[in-house]
């Protein structure tokens, strides 16, 4: 079929990091849709604020692709490029060979920032009838929650940690408390996701900066004198130094699942004493990749069914807490990046 072409501007604003801590809006004319692509018109773009703020403050090693993964971050993460991960909007023309079917339907993409972009009919993923724009632009952040709660596998009465009360971790504590756990307790030093965590089913907050509260999280991991310790801890604060907490409130072969991306921060980790001889298993945890013991019965596209279930059940959008212009967008990076503390999850609006 020829070329199916909308009457809307070609001209399509693009987010470019150019230097660390440097970012700008440029203006590019986009091509007609070829053979297998769509134009896709951008309402809304999520900002990460773990991997991304690496990739704006220079964080990520030059030689390794930003996601080998995804279409279209294969790149080298070298200045300048482009990144984002989270795009929703709407189908606005369609090249040869696509269904007409596609013109004007709701798609998430895995796409970097931009005002509108071609991509793969098969890299967008149709949005349900019953998500909302405001919700799907999550789906990212879900279908981590989702692969690191089946990597760390909770058990019936388990205890189970969740260090970090950003966006990852605010998600994954709504499927765990889903869970029919022994309890579930969250570790955050913004006092603002803490009372987030609490409202999402989380048993208890704790404050790491305080001594008084950390040691009252392991006295709620004691069960008499024989048993002490958690579980089950997920890492995904983005801090390194993190996971000395997590090898401090485990015990005997404790499962600990680091979510975290580190780019090129690394951190000292107290591996003697008890961490040795409890015999953790340490694991990591991407969402790239289906875990191996589960690509005989999962696909993508399983997980990303039960994704938009959760999207539809667990109602993100009030963790939306900034909407941005995206020519604006070089101010609310330098916000992220000197004081990220009231900015939970920030949405560049493409309108």
């Amino acid at each position: 079929m020829k070329n199916s072409r909308s009457t809307q501007d070609d001209t399509a604003a693009q987010l470019w990091f150019t230097a660390p801590l440097q970012v700008e809006v440029r203006e590019v004319v986009l091509p007609p849709p070829g053979p297998g692509q769509l134009r896709v018109r951008t309402r809304l773009s999520a900002v990460s604020a773990g991997t991304e703020m690496l990739v704006y403050r220079g964080q990520i090693p030059e030689d390794m692709a930003l996601d080998a993964s995804l279409a279209a971050l294969q790149g080298a993460a070298a200045f300048p490029l482009q990144y984002g991960y989270a795009c929703v909007g709407e189908v606005q023309a369609v090249g040869e060979g696509v269904d007409a079917a596609w013109l004007g339907r709701r798609v998430f993409s895995f796409a970097p920032h931009a005002s509108q972009f071609l991509a793969r009919a098969s890299d967008v993923i149709a949005i349900p009838d019953a998500v909302s724009f405001d919700a799907a632009v999550f789906l990212a952040n879900m279908e981590t929650a989702v692969n690191l709660l089946q990597d760390g596998n909770p058990a019936l009465g388990e205890r189970v940690v969740v260090i970090g009360q950003g966006v990852v971790g605010l998600l994954l504590d709504s499927l765990l408390a889903r869970c029919p756990l022994h309890s579930l307790l969250a570790v955050e030093a913004l006092p603002g996701r803490r009372a987030r965590a609490l409202q999402l089913g989380v048993h208890a907050a704790c404050d790491p900066l305080d001594a008084a509260a950390v040691q009252s999280l392991r006295a709620q991991l004691q069960d008499g004198d024989a048993v002490a310790g958690a579980d089950l801890i997920f890492e995904v604060s983005g801090a390194p130094e993190a996971l000395n907490l997590a090898l401090d409130l485990s015990g005997y072969c404790s499962r600990v699942v680091i979510g975290s991306w580190y780019g090129s921060k690394s951190a000292s980790l107290a591996l003697g004493g008890a961490a040795h001889r409890n015999r953790l298993r340490i694991s990591t945890s991407q969402v790239s990749t289906l875990a191996p013991e589960l690509s005989g019965r999962w696909t993508k596209a399983r997980r990303f069914a039960l994704c938009w279930e959760m999207l539809a059940r667990t109602q993100p959008e009030s963790l939306i807490t900034h909407r941005v212009p995206l020519h604006d967008a070089a101010a609310l990076y330098q916000r992220l990046h000197a004081s990220p503390a009231d900015v939970l999850q920030a949405v560049l609006v493409h309108d």
